[in-house]
């Protein structure tokens, strides 16, 4: 049986006193490529900032890569960090830097300590994204996708077992779009899990995978219709 990665049990999702996510349960599998859509302020960003524990969970089970979000402690947040990936839709990089930079920045923050061994991670994260020529490069100089692909290597580099992708897609066009979708599932079909919020119709479309939609402060699973 596929280990879960993630699984939520009767799960109230609270944002400054307010329910915003009710009954909420969810078993995700190891190797899984999970959506979430819905509505602006339907809950999608409340339930993933719980899942990465910004938001605390108060009530309800839930276990993410085998850390108990429930009464989790302060100092264990940087710990589950770096066994989840995050994405976010405004890219996130530092503008004074490299993109080489970008990335040793994270990985001596994570607690790297030989250049040699992170020289060779980040040319391997760079190479699973495409951009295995562009590490001199500065996010000025990338367009959207590039960055965003940058931003999805970023997530790659401490080999987490999940990636959480908020909206990865809300700032670029249709395209580039469907080239940053085709980049996560790659990834998602070398093993890693990979939980998307969207409300980006056409890439479903295009990249069909198991969703769930946040509304009326419920999450429930639908079935989409390709095209």
């Amino acid at each position: 049986m596929s280990q879960s990665v993630l699984l939520l049990n009767d799960v109230t999702i609270f944002q400054e006193g307010k329910i915003i996510l009710s009954d909420v349960n969810l078993d995700v599998k190891k190797g899984e490529f999970l959506y979430i859509i819905g509505k602006t302020g339907s809950g999608k960003s409340s339930f993933m900032k719980t899942l990465y524990a910004d938001l605390p969970l108060t009530e309800g089970e839930g276990t993410i890569v085998e850390f108990d979000l429930n009464g989790l402690k302060e100092d264990d947040i940087p710990y589950l960090r770096r066994k989840i990936g995050i994405v976010f839709q405004d890219f996130k990089l530092l503008p004074d830097r490299s993109v080489y930079e970008n990335l040793l920045f994270v990985l001596k923050a994570t607690g790297w300590k030989d250049i040699s061994d992170m020289e060779s991670k980040i040319n391997e994260v760079l190479t699973k994204v495409g951009l295995n020529d562009f590490a001199t490069k500065m996010p000025h100089q990338l367009s959207g996708g590039e960055q965003q692909s940058v931003g999805i290597a970023r997530a790659l580099l401490n080999d987490p077992e999940l990636i959480l992708a908020d909206e990865p897609t809300g700032n670029l066009d249709p395209q580039t779009s469907a080239e940053v979708l085709a980049v996560l599932k790659k990834i998602n079909e070398n093993g890693k899990t990979v939980i998307m919020c969207t409300h980006d119709y056409a890439v479903i479309m295009k990249f069909p995978a198991k969703t769930l939609k946040c509304e009326d402060g419920k999450i429930f699973e639908v079935v989409q219709k390709t095209v």
